[in-house]
């Protein structure tokens, strides 16, 4: 169908000319520099490097982002996954249920504080954890489930809640694709005991580098976090646990106040490039776009199709100049690093079949209305 207004040159081969990236972060750094600069030379100035004002400035206004009461900056979002995970009561030799569908560090906090990944399967229409495979995946060691709102869309977490509740399992978000999303309304963060965050550079906020929060609304649980992040601190030198060295640095939070007054502007303009995707590419032959779940607000980290031949579309949409992602090709029950789990493939039928034809357009705020017409036209003409 196309974009209205848009138009593309062609080579003489039929090629098309103009480059799209995946993603484009130089753009955000040219238009904040001065802001950044002057973050940093006033971060400098004091020598203010380390648990300073400015990060906790940046807990207040992300914590009233996310409808919570408190957040808790941390080193990356595998930390905030880890550190949540252990403030919500998980223990070594307890079981976590996370999603196959996903990207790795969600499976890896759980390994890293000697608890086991227990793998469900995804929905065929979002890519998201299916709720309903929760339950047979719970054994007498099960303690927690970790949702992901993958892509920027969340969990249908009435159904998950209700199946958690039943089974006594704590609800653990890995929300470091959601910045901003909702479900009915509530904040993503705010939807179980605690919520994991990611700032890594490519995210909707995203730092100068990696970093991380957990969210909650849970008192004891912030103050837990806080203690694993700084060596299990509470003053200096007096360790009430064994913790971790897992701080977001002063200057990224600083870096990070710049960015969060704009994050709602520039998932509105996610949002605007996905329903200009939405509109063009309905209907396409050989294309299924990932639908929405019910009551979802979402905020587009990523806009994900299907398409047969995955690998032969993506390549022509290369030489036609479009760059593309894929999130993610192996599920992780046919991960290396878990080949001692004992699963196999066929073990998880939706999760598989997406990962061989999954395929992630160019998304980014500042994506313009001729950039999405080419990624149109060349993924029309990839799939023809």
């Amino acid at each position: 169908m196309g974009i209205a207004g848009a138009t593309t040159e062609n080579r003489g081969d039929g090629l098309a000319t103009m480059r799209v990236p995946f993603v484009d972060l130089k753009r955000q750094a040219v238009d904040l520099r001065a802001e950044f600069d002057a973050a940093i030379a006033s971060v400098i100035e004091r020598a203010a490097y380390t648990m300073g004002p400015e990060l906790q400035q940046f807990e207040d206004a992300f914590a009233a982002l996310c409808g919570c009461s408190h957040a808790v900056g941390v080193s990356s979002g595998t930390d905030a996954v880890k550190l949540a995970l252990l403030a919500a009561g998980v223990r070594p030799g307890d079981e976590v249920i996370v999603p196959a569908n996903t990207f790795i560090a969600t499976a890896e906090a759980v390994s890293h504080i000697g608890a086991t990944p227990v793998f469900v399967d995804c929905l065929s229409g979002t890519g998201l954890m299916d709720p309903v495979g929760v339950g047979p995946a719970v054994t007498p060691r099960t303690t927690a489930v970790v949702p992901v709102h993958l892509y920027g869309q969340t969990v249908d977490m009435d159904a998950l809640a209700e199946v958690a509740s039943r089974h006594g399992l704590a609800i653990v978000e890995d929300a470091c694709q959601a910045h901003g999303a909702t479900y009915k309304g509530r904040p993503a963060g705010s939807l179980g005991v605690s919520a994991a965050f990611s700032f890594y550079p490519g995210k909707n906020l995203g730092a100068l580098g990696d970093g991380g929060a957990v969210t909650t609304n849970d008192p004891d649980a912030a103050e837990l976090v806080r203690l694993y992040r700084n060596h299990g601190q509470d003053d200096k030198y007096t360790h009430r646990v064994i913790g971790y060295c897992d701080r977001l640095h002063n200057l990224q939070a600083a870096l990070l106040l710049v960015k969060l007054p704009r994050l709602a502007g520039w998932n509105e303009a996610r949002r605007n490039a996905a329903r200009d995707y939405d509109s063009a590419l309905a209907g396409t032959h050989g294309l299924t776009v990932t639908r929405l779940g019910d009551g979802v607000e979402a905020v587009y980290h990523l806009y994900v199709v299907m398409v047969e031949d995955r690998d032969g579309v993506r390549q022509r949409l290369g030489e036609r100049g479009v760059e593309s992602g894929i999130h993610y090709p192996v599920p992780l029950h046919l991960q290396p690093a878990y080949d001692g789990l004992g699963y196999g493939a066929g073990d998880f039928p939706v999760a598989e079949r997406r990962a061989q034809r999954i395929l992630s357009l160019p998304m980014f705020p500042e994506i313009e209305t001729a950039q999405r017409a080419h990624v149109v036209a060349a993924l029309e003409q990839a799939l023809a």
